[in-house]
């Protein structure tokens, strides 16, 4: 699966998409998405949290969970698209990047974006927010499945993650999706060679086969293999 993975951080979201779209399991792109900080293509195995809201008087800290999170995977946070409190900063940041992980995807909201865009960690949520989530939500589950943006993801399913957003890849169609994420390249590589001689954009996709590229049944969104 590393190849896979590094397959996916090279060529990026668009032609791993396309890629799933041919694999007929085009609907796991995390829409809403937006990069907060960092430049660089991510891919790793989902590390996941889920956060749910705290009782009232109930005590809950936030963010330790970063000591267990293995190197080159990306933290991956459901908090049911929150964005009146946060799960994120830049002390998690600079752990996470002493540590060696890979990312973090939020389904809700960081802060301290200014601090981890200094960091260069790579990291992208629906929003920013400076209100903490201490005593507001709480870990509830750590690696198990969860929900984020619509798309049920599962502990190890490879996420992706560039300018363009993030989407997941499961785990069981790794191999098979960087396979045609290569069919992928090769074919808008043809058609980039083409355009250079003069050819017509219509006539260098006939000859690339690119129109055909992706006709499959679509799968239902959130759907796994």
């Amino acid at each position: 699966m590393g190849n896979a993975q590094q397959i996916f951080q090279e060529h990026g979201t668009s032609a791993v998409s396309d890629a799933l779209d041919m694999l007929g399991y085009g609907d796991t792109g995390l829409c809403g998405l937006r990069r907060m900080s960092g430049t660089r293509a991510v891919a790793g195995p989902a590390y996941t949290l889920r956060y749910v809201p705290v009782e009232h008087g109930q005590s809950a800290p936030a963010g330790e969970f970063v000591d267990d999170v293995p190197e080159g995977a990306v933290v991956l946070i459901a908090n049911e698209g929150r964005t009146h409190c946060t799960v994120w900063g830049d002390i998690l940041s600079e752990t996470a990047i002493r540590r060696g992980v890979a990312g973090t995807v939020i389904d809700g909201a960081c802060r301290d974006v200014g601090a981890i865009r200094a960091l260069g960690y790579p990291l992208w949520s629906r929003a920013a927010y400076m209100k903490s989530g201490k005593h507001r939500v709480r870990l509830e589950a750590v690696q198990q499945p969860v929900t984020v943006f619509g798309v049920r993801v599962d502990p190890g399913d490879i996420v992706v993650g560039d300018d363009a957003g993030g989407l997941v890849v499961p785990a069981r169609l790794a191999e098979r999706t960087a396979e045609k994420v290569l069919r992928v390249v090769a074919v808008e590589e043809a058609i980039r060679a083409d355009i250079a001689t003069g050819t017509p954009l219509r006539e260098a996709r006939r000859r690339s086969g690119y129109n055909a590229l992706g006709l499959v049944s679509r799968s239902v969104p959130g759907a796994r293999p």
